[in-house]
């Protein structure tokens, strides 16, 4: 269980600035009120949907979608991330607490295909070098592209430099 904490709009418009310019399906792993997926959606990137347990988050998330006029147009689903299949995933956002990221960097090492971006925001991955970064403090998110993730760890794993 990860405590909720809402993401601040430059938090926001942080991470959606190191996924623009690209395409194909984009998900936030413990998705909140849905404001990540919501401005996803805004921005281009589609399909975009949240994974989220809490029940209360997604009735927000389903809410401030039908607000903004996006009911059925984004998706919010009570589904366990570490249940869930993010082969065809080529954006992935994650606000996750630190004690998430190293079985999460595991999990997305196996599943994400190599053009695949992972944007984290609040705190990064420990054993991951970030392609690009964005803000200071609070503010920052980090981006790891998959494939140089991928060689980082295999040169690492064969013991020579990286």
């Amino acid at each position: 269980q990860v405590p909720y904490q809402p993401s601040s709009p430059r938090q926001v418009a942080n991470a959606l600035a190191l996924l623009r310019g690209r395409a194909g399906k984009t998900v936030d792993l413990g998705s909140g009120d849905g404001r990540l997926v919501l401005e996803a959606y805004k921005q281009g990137l589609r399909p975009a949907l949240g994974y989220e347990l809490n029940p209360w988050l997604l009735w927000l998330a389903n809410y401030r979608a039908w607000r903004a006029g996006y009911h059925g147009k984004v998706s919010f689903l009570k589904e366990d991330l570490w249940k869930v299949d993010l082969s065809d995933c080529n954006n992935v956002i994650v606000f996750l607490a630190p004690s998430v990221k190293p079985p999460l960097a595991t999990k997305l090492l196996a599943e994400l295909p190599d053009g695949a971006r992972v944007v984290s925001g609040r705190f990064p991955f420990p054993s991951w070098t970030p392609s690009s970064t964005l803000g200071q403090g609070l503010e920052q998110v980090w981006a790891y592209d998959m494939k140089k993730v991928r060689r980082a760890a295999q040169s690492s794993a064969q013991g020579s430099p990286v």
